[in-house]
């Protein structure tokens, strides 16, 4: 089979916050940001990866949510409860300082895991945590 990542999904309370986050202290670059059925349809990906996009997305956009689906993710959200994404970098340390001095809330120093890598967590504007890796050299 050929089967490869094509997007996933974060829930974001607003998006013009996480534009920011995602391009100006990630360095991430939008892919679309464009009306789509009433709502916001926002799409961010990394230069390196140009056929993987993340879609930052409202908590309750699946169409298929009732109000109480709504107000109950948007609850997880505000919680952060909600799960973000790992990203990869070449150097934890540097990632880690330039995020932390964008007033980013750390939940993780660059720490050595026992399971062979090296990362550090942040959370992003609305609350998800961010997981960034660096495999050995």
């Amino acid at each position: 089979m050929d089967l490869k990542l094509h997007q996933c999904f974060v829930a974001v309370d607003d998006h013009d916050k996480a534009l920011h986050f995602y391009v100006e202290v990630l360095g991430l670059e939008v892919r679309n940001d464009v009306s789509f059925e009433g709502m916001r349809w926002v799409t961010v990906g990394s230069p390196l990866q140009p056929d993987v996009s993340v879609v930052l997305e409202p908590p309750g956009a699946n169409p298929d949510f009732s109000p109480a689906d709504r107000e109950a993710m948007a609850r997880l959200l505000a919680k952060g409860v909600l799960r973000g994404v790992i990203f990869t970098t070449a150097d934890c340390d540097a990632l880690h300082a330039r995020v932390r001095e964008a007033g980013v809330e750390v939940l993780q120093e660059p720490t050595d895991q026992p399971y062979g890598v090296r990362d550090c967590a942040f959370r992003d504007p609305a609350g998800n945590m961010l997981r960034f890796m660096e495999r050995p050299k």
